[in-house]
């Protein structure tokens, strides 16, 4: 087979199993949290247990009327919710999946990149922010930017931590040098990562630019039908994101029994298990206020996560 077609063969396969993933993701947030609610949740939508509930919202939204205001910089209103959302699936192309180079595209600076084009995220805040032409969703941007400049420091720090650890900056090479000691030593760099993703995808308790009971939507207060939609497809492509990038950096991506043969699929359970998680801690914790929320980043994350880049520092001196 031709390298083109190899390469273009991988990048489908891997892009589309990644992309149902985020579906999956939705589905199961609307009955995670129903049930930890005590509610029952979708039930009617695709007959058992509403299984198409997120396919008839889709439907919805595209039926929706599409509403530019006047006063807004249509070009840039139009384009903000691409900009969300691409930057998530250029990512999973450089996750691996399995051993044997089960991925889109094997890059030897795989991590560098991932944590350069999550970046672009803020990006996508402060256009749909700037474009709407609405004071609360400028005051929502002002938020994200400041939350994600903000997060970005103790998500790099932790993530150099693994690096640091594994002496390469490929994510192929992390999950390979990864041992389970990892689990415990660079514990303080996983949940400083972690905790920084939320923040990066804005995921509740760090829905602070959002806040729909102080800004109406934030950012997203203009924008109906498919843009709208857009947004929230980028939210759930986000989740998938940084559980499988705290997969493959910190919880071994897919060591397991039997990994030659069904490496994908525990790299598959982690990512879903890292997910409920996101889910749990939204049903479970209230907003945190902007102070709290600034409070948490610069007096708790980058002091734990410049300890432990310290510790592995003097860990790898030592060996």
């Amino acid at each position: 087979m031709p390298l083109w077609l190899d390469l273009l063969v991988r990048v489908v396969a891997v892009v589309a199993a990644f992309l149902v993933l985020p579906l999956v993701v939705g589905q199961a947030e609307h009955k995670v949290m129903a049930h930890m609610q005590g509610r029952l949740g979708p039930m009617y939508a695709g007959g058992f247990h509403g299984w198409a509930q997120l396919v008839a919202d889709g439907v919805k939204f595209v039926q929706k009327e599409d509403i530019t205001p006047r006063d807004a910089d249509r070009r840039v209103f139009q384009l903000a919710p691409i900009v969300a959302l691409f930057p998530y699936l250029i990512v999973l192309l450089a996750i691996p999946l399995g051993p044997g180079g089960l991925v889109a595209q094997r890059l030897d600076i795989g991590l560098f990149f991932v944590l350069a084009v999550l970046g672009v995220g803020v990006v996508a805040v402060l256009m749909s922010a700037w474009a709407s032409a609405n004071k609360y969703s400028l005051l929502g941007g002002l938020r994200g930017a400041a939350q994600l400049l903000g997060y970005e420091l103790p998500l790099v720090l932790s993530a150099a931590s693994v690096a640091m650890a594994a002496g390469t900056l490929s994510l192929s090479g992390i999950v390979e040098a990864w041992t389970p000691w990892w689990l415990l030593w660079q514990a303080p760099a996983a949940l400083v990562f972690f905790v920084s993703g939320l923040a990066e995808i804005r995921r509740p308790p760090f829905d602070m630019p959002i806040a729909d009971s102080e800004l109406v939507f934030g950012y997203l207060t203009e924008y109906t039908g498919l843009r709208f939609a857009f947004f929230l497809l980028a939210e759930y492509v986000g989740i998938v994101v940084i559980a499988a990038l705290t997969t493959v950096l910190f919880l071994g991506g897919w060591h397991g029994p039997a990994a030659e043969h069904l490496g994908w699929l525990w790299t598959l359970v982690k990512i879903f298990a890292v997910s409920f998680v996101v889910i749990w801690l939204r049903v479970t914790y209230p907003r945190l206020r902007e102070d709290q929320l600034q409070r948490l980043c610069w007096l708790v994350l980058v002091p734990v996560a410049l300890a432990q880049l310290v510790l592995t520092a003097a860990v790898k001196v030592a060996m």
